[in-house]
C-alpha cells in the first residue's frame, strides 16, 4: 500500500479493529507511484514466501495522477502505463496464493483550492486536479472489474460527505483522521459483503488465544473470571 507518515492513523485503526483477530502490516513510502512499486514488488511479496498474506489492500494513483513535469521527472505516470502497472501488480499478487484476497483502493479527490495555495521553496509547482483524480479512479475501477478484484471507489466515497474538502485532508491531499475513517468504513463494507470463504471481516474471524483463563479479570461474583478476548465496548468507534 502506498502511504505517508501521516496516514499511519489509517493503519492504526485497522490494527485496533483486528487486534486479537489477526495482524496487519503497513508498507508504504512517501511519494511512490505504481512504476516504482513494480521495481520492488518481488521483494515485498516474493513468490517463494511460505507465509502468505490473507488480504492485501493496494493503493496507487494519487501520485501517478499528478500532472506531468516539463522535465519528465517526478511521480506522474501516464494513464495507459498506470493501468498496465496496476494490472501487473494485480496479476503478481493474485499468483501468490489461491487464498490471498485483494482489495484495490482508487484515487481519492483532492481539495484543489488548498493544493494550489500550498507552495514550497523545495518543490516545483504540483499539478493535482480532480479531473485527473477521477480519470485514474475510473480506470482503476474498470481494471478491477475486468480482473474480478474488489475495489473501493474513494473518489466517490469522500464526496458523499459534507465539507469533505476541509474535513478529510490535512493539507488538501493527505488524509486527516476523518478521511482515514471513511477509508476504513469502505474497506470494512467490502470485507463484510465479499463472498469469501473464509470471511475476512473481523466479526467473522476466530479470535486468537481466546480460551478462558484464571488470569482474566475476576467477575463480580468473586468466583469466576471474565474472558475479554472479544470485548469491543472500550473502542471509541464501534465499527461494523
Amino acid at each position: 500500500m502506498s502511504a505517508h507518515t501521516r496516514d499511519f492513523y489509517l493503519s492504526n485503526i485497522i490494527k485496533v479493529i483486528y487486534y486479537g483477530w489477526n495482524s496487519a502490516n503497513l508498507r508504504g513510502y512517501y511519494g511512490w507511484n505504481s512504476r516504482r512499486a513494480l521495481e520492488v514488488l518481488d521483494r515485498v511479496f516474493p513468490k517463494d514466501e511460505s507465509n502468505r498474506p490473507s488480504l492485501i489492500i493496494t493503493y496507487f494513483g494519487g501520485n501517478d495522477s499528478m500532472g506531468p513535469h516539463p522535465s519528465d521527472l517526478g511521480p506522474h505516470v501516464p494513464l495507459s502505463e498506470y493501468i498496465d502497472n496496476m494490472r501487473k501488480i494485480a496479476v503478481h499478487l493474485k499468483s501468490l496464493s489461491d487464498s490471498t484476497r485483494l482489495i484495490f483502493l482508487t484515487c481519492p479527490p483532492v481539495d484543489e483550492e488548498r493544493v494550489n495555495k500550498n507552495t514550497s521553496e523545495y518543490f516545483s509547482h504540483l499539478v493535482r486536479t480532480n479531473e485527473l483524480c477521477q480519470t485514474y479512479s475510473e480506470a482503476c475501477i474498470k481494471l478491477c472489474q475486468e480482473l474480478d478484484i474488489e475495489v473501493v471507489d474513494l473518489f466517490t466515497a469522500f464526496q458523499r460527505r459534507d465539507n469533505w474538502e476541509t474535513d478529510c485532508f490535512t493539507d488538501g491531499v493527505h488524509l486527516s483522521a476523518e478521511g482515514s475513517k471513511i477509508v476504513v468504513e469502505e474497506i470494512l463494507k467490502v470485507l463484510k459483503e465479499a463472498e469469501w470463504n473464509p470471511s475476512l471481516h473481523w466479526k467473522s474471524m476466530p479470535t486468537e488465544f481466546s480460551d478462558d483463563s484464571p488470569y482474566d479479570l475476576v467477575a463480580a461474583d468473586g468466583e469466576t473470571t471474565l474472558n475479554p478476548s472479544e470485548w469491543t465496548f472500550h473502542r471509541a468507534i464501534q465499527w461494523d
